[in-house]
């Protein structure tokens, strides 16, 4: 009898998390209101931040991000080609041009040294995408950054509760953005979060957030607001519920706990293939913490006679469920298509893509679930190794 599929991720929702959201539903308020400005403002105590705008997706807080911030048509932003769409499909809202860079061939993360290569006259922000969940070399890009003149838009989609030199990220670029996706680390089902010490960025991002309306239009319809209100940008529709941030509040408080399940099943996994040398364990950068978001492993393919397609769909057939982050940008037509990129352009993204597994990690997968994926894994090296 075959093992039961064991999924990639599972988000853990408890009776809390269900109650919260069912008191919302009857409290008659189900969208922007008092518990997304509870979740604001318990995200912004969490990470430190002085500001933290709810929005309702990573994708909108990094749009919101670069309007704050000054993007416009024509400038340049460098974005890693090892990312996933939203990173630079923002960019192109503003008619402005993101700039792929290369990865680190150790972190998968933006290359400082091919950063300060892609800087042009017309370069206006630096995205760093903490892949993983793993921050970047904040140090040196925040410094390539103050030489140029140019503002650092984090995506942290992945990087809840990651630190950097002890700092949480959330509190280090100009603005910081998170996602509560499904599959995130804390969830909402869908929904995003953008920090800052900026008041004038953070006001920005809270009005163009909701049709670019005066501050706390969401109150129009309680006791204390008003019917009058004042469009003073074209804006967006991009606000959070408080169905969703509900989900959220309560998420947020297991945040901690969540992680440290996931850094156990990141121990057990690279106990269990330390010994293997057809199969590269994630490298953890010094001084940082890990999120744990993800666990990426690295196939060297050198070593095996099947390729990472092959291995994955091996996996399936033993009900393991994985995923693979990312095919970066460059490969994809329409950036290949658009900007002429090619893979040479990238090697080492280009290289590392084809090596790349994303296997199971969440807060309720058990050890034996792990010693499964782990034994399943080594199995198949066994049987297809060179």
């Amino acid at each position: 009898m075959a093992a039961p599929f064991l999924p990639f991720h599972v988000p853990d929702i408890e009776e809390d998390e269900i109650q919260a959201v069912v008191e919302t539903l009857r409290s008659g308020w189900l969208t922007t209101g008092a518990r997304v400005r509870q979740f604001e403002t318990d995200f912004a105590r969490y990470v430190g931040s002085q500001h933290a705008i709810a929005v309702n997706s990573c994708t909108a807080a990094l749009h919101l991000a670069l309007d704050a911030v000054g993007v416009r048509e024509g400038d340049e932003v460098l974005v890693p080609t090892m990312t996933f769409a939203a990173s630079a499909e923002v960019v192109l809202y503003f008619k402005a041009r993101p700039v792929l860079v290369d990865c680190q061939a150790d972190t998968m993360n933006i290359d400082p040294e091919q950063i300060e290569k892609a800087i042009t006259t017309k370069t206006r922000v630096i995205m760093p995408v903490h892949i993983g969940g793993q921050p970047c070399d904040m140090e040196r890009i925040l410094e390539i950054a103050r030489v140029h003149n140019l503002k650092v838009v984090e995506d942290a989609a992945h990087a809840l509760p990651a630190r950097y030199q002890g700092r949480f990220v959330g509190t280090i670029g100009d603005i910081t953005c998170f996602s509560f996706y499904a599959t995130k680390t804390i969830t909402t089902g869908e929904g995003g979060m953008a920090t800052t010490e900026n008041p004038e960025w953070a006001e920005r991002m809270r009005i163009m957030s909701l049709h670019g309306i005066s501050h706390d239009a969401w109150k129009r319809y309680t006791a204390e607001g008003s019917w009058y209100y004042d469009i003073l940008h074209p804006g967006y529709k991009y606000n959070l519920t408080d169905v969703a941030a509900a989900l959220g509040v309560q998420q947020l408080k297991k945040c901690d706990r969540f992680w440290e399940h996931r850094r156990r099943c990141a121990a057990w996994y690279n106990e269990g293939f330390k010994d293997l040398p057809e199969v590269s364990v994630p490298y953890l950068a010094p001084q940082v913490q890990h999120a744990w978001h993800l666990y990426v492993i690295q196939l060297n393919l050198e070593q095996l006679h099947i390729n990472r397609s092959q291995f994955i769909e091996l996996l399936r057939r033993e009900n393991i469920g994985t995923s693979v982050h990312f095919i970066p940008l460059h490969l994809h037509p329409y950036y290949r298509d658009t900007f002429g990129y090619h893979a040479e352009d990238f090697p080492t993204a280009s290289t590392i893509f084809e090596r790349l597994i994303s296997l199971p990690i969440y807060p309720t997968l058990t050890e034996p679930d792990v010693q499964r994926v782990i034994d399943t894994v080594r199995t198949l090296v066994r049987q297809h190794r060179r």
